[in-house]
């Protein structure tokens, strides 16, 4: 197996690899292969990827010189006024068009690997760097390369956390008032469950009392999730934030409820990330990381570790 993998590895050497822009007018065999392939936001139907190609919007893919009409990764982009904090106002159909040129930031909202049998051949860093460049010289007035991203793990990480913790650590989970709040919304949960017993709660995102209660203690520990909790080589637990982080991002802004989905929902508590590519600094960032493990964050996403 470690054989075939370096074997597939030189094979498919991001030098050998074409960069391409797919748009409406591509091939609708190769449209069709967007929607089976896309893994992050599911395309409802060619009404939404037209959305998703429309003159506002970009989607590259590299492609191999011998497999012309096979994406192996792509990545879609919102091209916007500012960085985005939901991804329903991201793929709303409704959204009034921009005028691309007039554009400020380029949203990476959607990158997906396109070809299971080649997992683990990382494309991903060396595609977003190829778009940042093709954007960069084709739009002067973007200056925020940034993305919307979703944050898998932390559900998981967070039930396994109140399912294993004793009650003393569980207090350490929210502060006083904090569960004083949420036990008034939860009355029937024991107190060491008032968190899991709020998220139960039928459309507790829509219950303004609720989400308000939950939004100060998930948010401080969505941000320690990615900040802080590691695997045993150092990198970050969480996927998505490694993969970031790796190519020398910077942890920008948590977005409360910025996925409404029911995956957004049940991976993470509808909480969505920005990491800002500012490539002054990506360098000096990945090498942070890489070499110490040290995650690059924005002032305002510090202040919620401290809150």
């Amino acid at each position: 197996e470690i054989d075939l993998k370096g074997l597939l590895t030189s094979w498919f050497d991001v030098g050998f690899l074409n960069l391409r822009q797919i748009n409406w007018d591509s091939p609708a065999s190769l449209l069709e292969k967007l929607i089976t392939y896309e893994a992050v936001h599911a395309i409802s139907g060619w009404d939404d990827l037209k959305n998703r190609l429309n003159a506002d919007r970009r989607c590259f893919a590299f492609f191999h010189p011998r497999m012309p009409d096979e994406p192996l990764i792509f990545v879609q982009v919102a091209l916007m006024d500012k960085m985005a904090d939901s991804i329903q106002n991201v793929l709303d159909e409704r959204t009034p068009l921009q005028h691309p040129y007039t554009a400020k930031a380029a949203i990476f909202y959607s990158i997906s690997n396109a070809q299971k049998g080649l997992l683990g051949i990382s494309f991903g860093s060396f595609l977003i760097k190829r778009v940042v460049d093709v954007l960069a010289s084709e739009f002067e007035g973007i200056k925020t390369f940034a993305t919307l991203s979703p944050i898998p793990g932390f559900r998981a990480w967070l039930d396994a956390k109140l399912e294993g913790s004793s009650p003393d650590s569980q207090a350490e989970l929210l502060t006083p008032a904090e569960r004083k709040r949420l036990t008034a919304l939860a009355p029937d949960a024991s107190e060491d469950h008032v968190i899991k017993a709020a998220l139960a709660l039928s459309d507790w995102q829509e219950v303004p009392a609720v989400s308000r209660a939950l939004k100060a203690p998930l948010l401080r520990l969505c941000t320690r999730y990615i900040a802080e909790e590691k695997r045993d080589d150092g990198s970050a637990l969480d996927r998505v934030a490694h993969f970031h982080l790796s190519n020398g991002a910077r942890v920008e802004r948590l977005n409360w409820l910025g996925d409404r989905s029911a995956n957004g929902l049940a991976q993470s508590a509808g909480i969505m990330v920005n990491y800002l590519y500012k490539l002054d600094d990506i360098e000096a960032n990945h090498e942070s990381y890489k070499g110490e493990g040290r995650v690059s964050l924005s002032s305002s996403v510090r202040s919620l570790i401290r809150s």
